[in-house]
């Protein structure tokens, strides 16, 4: 009788015969990119010519729901096999960043895999053709052993247009909330902690852009006759950002950073060590919240990062003070921060602390979002990775960056579990996207392992 090794040997072959990156290659050859304003057909081809077909044949209906503000389309696709079991929903975005033709190493074709020893290139490989079609695979090889059963029932949602902030995301999980009721969502994007380690994650950190402009004149003015008795308005923002956060990276204002971290984030990320790897960027030293551990500084607190300034001219300057200065910050924030006061409180200590002519302006908001540490389904998930691999999982309370976890979360009230199957030295939004061919492999039989636990289960969590 077929069991839950052979789902998981299964779904490694897939691999191994070639399949898989079969499958991958093709989908990387839609040219998805959604910032691109004439990407609209491949983005619609994409769900219609490919992932359609693909759900069909593993007895899903689909249908394709268009975009309430014009931009790419979305593919829900629904399984079911009886009412009274489990219901899964799941997530993928089918767009992609820029390709970069020309700018990746041998000259390779962004639009086409390739594999050179463990990596895997191609655009989307790892973000998120790549994820989304692992979790597919391993879907099927669950179905297969079972003999044409799942043994729960699955939905997912394809969107083409993650890469441009899934500006409609919301309001279309929203409109078909009926449709997309579960009890659980279970997605894969983003990196693992490390390349040979599991991991799960339960949210995201959420972003605020901060927009400091000191507009005081047109023009520059000659610094030998000027300076002195002109106000520099370089010097003044570089001031005002030192009042926000200090020269090691330690934020001032208490309006910006988070509630404290609660025992039972901290217990989860005790564990959990932020390693870079050679061709990674080492660890700034003394660097960020004082008593902090890297993993809670990047998983569990706030950070305000300077993105860009400008004055004047880098390229050639003048001997001239500049008359405006501007600079964007980001405030990446985890939950229970104060996001929405964050453009007023920012503006109130500004102008209480000597900096009134500095305009603060915000944009580019999405919200922080995360299941909670004690759910069920985390230490389920973890039992199940545990079972597959031998090793226990890295257990982030959040993604260190951003994802539209907060529509499925909060939007849709559902427990967020998410299993990355990349890593950090990817190369996602870059030349060189890739995965490794180890951690395909383990992520095939994690999820494979993760679906057929689903389909034992007795009752929901």
């Amino acid at each position: 009788m077929a069991d839950r090794a052979d789902a998981i040997a299964r779904a490694r072959e897939h691999l191994h015969s070639g399949a898989f990156l079969a499958e991958l290659g093709r989908r990387v050859g839609y040219r998805t990119e959604s910032q691109n304003p004439g990407s609209g057909e491949a983005l619609r081809a994409y769900l219609v010519d490919d992932l359609q077909p693909a759900f069909a044949a593993l007895d899903f209906s689909t249908r394709l729901i268009e975009s309430p503000t014009g931009k790419g389309p979305y593919l829900l696709a629904d399984y079911r096999e009886d009412a009274s079991l489990p219901t899964v929903l799941t997530y993928g975005h089918g767009d992609v960043v820029d390709g970069m033709e020309g700018e990746w190493r041998d000259n390779l074709d962004p639009w086409q895999v390739t594999t050179k020893g463990e990596r895997v290139y191609g655009r989307g490989t790892a973000d998120n053709k790549g994820q989304h079609s692992i979790n597919l695979a391993a879907l099927r090889a669950v179905r297969e052993t079972r003999g044409g059963r799942l043994g729960f029932n699955a939905k997912f949602i394809i969107e083409t247009g993650e890469e441009i902030g899934s500006p409609d995301l919301r309001q279309v999980c929203e409109a078909h909330r009926e449709e997309l009721k579960a009890d659980l969502f279970l997605a894969s994007d983003g990196p693992r902690l490390s390349a040979d380690r599991p991991t799960i994650f339960l949210g995201c950190r959420g972003g605020n852009r901060i927009h400091l402009d000191v507009n005081l004149r047109e023009g520059g003015h000659h610094s030998g006759n000027w300076g002195g008795v002109l106000v520099n308005p370089a010097t003044i923002l570089c001031n005002a950002i030192a009042s926000l956060v200090d020269g090691k990276g330690r934020i001032r204002l208490d309006a910006l950073k988070p509630p404290r971290i609660s025992n039972a984030v901290r217990a989860a990320l005790a564990d959990v060590k932020v390693e870079p790897t050679a061709d990674e960027p080492a660890l700034a030293q003394d660097w960020g919240e004082e008593g902090l551990s890297p993993a809670e500084r990047l998983f569990a607190w706030n950070t305000l990062e300077v993105l860009a300034m400008s004055s004047g001219s880098i390229e050639k300057p003048a001997n001239a003070i500049p008359g405006r200065a501007n600079a964007v910050l980001q405030l990446r924030f985890v939950v229970g921060t104060k996001y929405e006061e964050v453009i007023d409180a920012v503006r109130a200590h500004l102008h209480a602390n000597g900096f009134p002519m500095v305009e603060v302006s915000g944009a580019q908001r999405f919200a922080a979002s995360r299941t909670d540490v004690d759910s069920p389904w985390v230490n389920w998930t973890a039992n199940s990775i545990r079972q597959t691999t031998g090793k226990a999982p890295a257990i982030l309370p959040n993604f260190g960056g951003s994802l539209p976890n907060d529509v499925f979360a909060e939007g849709l009230g559902l427990p967020t579990i998410w299993v990355p199957h990349s890593y950090p030295g990817c190369s996602q939004h870059a030349p060189d996207e890739h995965i490794l061919l180890p951690v395909t492999e383990e992520a095939l039989a994690i999820m494979a392992g993760i679906f057929w636990d689903l389909g034992e289960m007795k009752k929901v969590l």
